[in-house]
């Protein structure tokens, strides 16, 4: 039996894990979060009352958050492309850099997302700010960690990459990537020219309508 993710294209959290999916070939069936799979939902909801996602269904495995699930990949579906070192301090930079990528990109990319969305008397001006201001910060930090490397983690692609790609991708959209981060900009593009992300991105091509900030034409 194959594992099943719960999952949406446009997701980046999704688009991380399908990237770590496509990455090494490992097969998987998926239950579609929308009107083509009306019940997909509600039985995400039963299995995760926090209602987040994507999950992975193996057998009577059920694996939260997309980093969890890319370790869990990694243990039990293995494959050509090693996304966690074996090397113990090499690993932990891994993990160090997947951490910065989801706390300190996508939390404030999503921060001025979610507030678009939000009844105009329930928006949060000071909130958008702060969190744009974070992202001024992690891609001023990032330039200069990138100057030397091609991967976040060094010359392997790994976890730290397939969280960053959404990250990435998402963040130039919503706060956009000025032209003093030369690195980022340019680590953003070996992103998006990966074939595994960029398999991710052009399956999430048909729903960039709904970007509550009005999906760029570019990329």
């Amino acid at each position: 039996m194959r594992p099943v993710l719960y999952s949406h294209p446009f997701s980046s959290y999704c688009q991380k894990v399908l990237t770590a999916l496509y990455e090494n070939d490992t097969p998987f069936d998926t239950r579609m979060l929308g009107p083509e799979d009306p019940s997909a939902y509600q039985d995400l909801c039963s299995m995760w009352p926090v209602k987040r996602f994507p999950i992975l269904i193996d057998g009577e495995k059920r694996v939260f958050e997309a980093s969890i699930v890319i370790e869990y990949l990694g243990v039990h579906y293995p494959g050509p492309v090693k996304l966690i070192p074996d090397d113990a301090d090499t690993a932990l930079d891994v993990r160090m850099m997947d951490r910065f990528f989801d706390n300190y990109i996508s939390t404030p990319q999503q921060k001025v997302v979610f507030n678009a969305i939000r009844p105009e008397e329930h928006r949060d001006p000071y909130g958008v700010q702060e969190a744009r201001g974070m992202l001024d910060a992690a891609y001023g930090w990032l330039d200069e960690r990138m100057a030397n490397r091609q991967w976040a983690a060094g010359e392997a692609f790994s976890l730290a990459d397939c969280s960053a790609a959404p990250a990435l991708f998402y963040a130039d959209w919503t706060h956009r990537i000025g032209e003093q981060f030369a690195n980022v900009r340019a680590y953003r593009s070996r992103l998006l020219a990966r074939p595994s992300f960029a398999r991710a991105v052009d399956e999430a091509r048909p729903y960039r309508s709904f970007f509550p900030l009005g999906a760029p034409d570019r990329d």
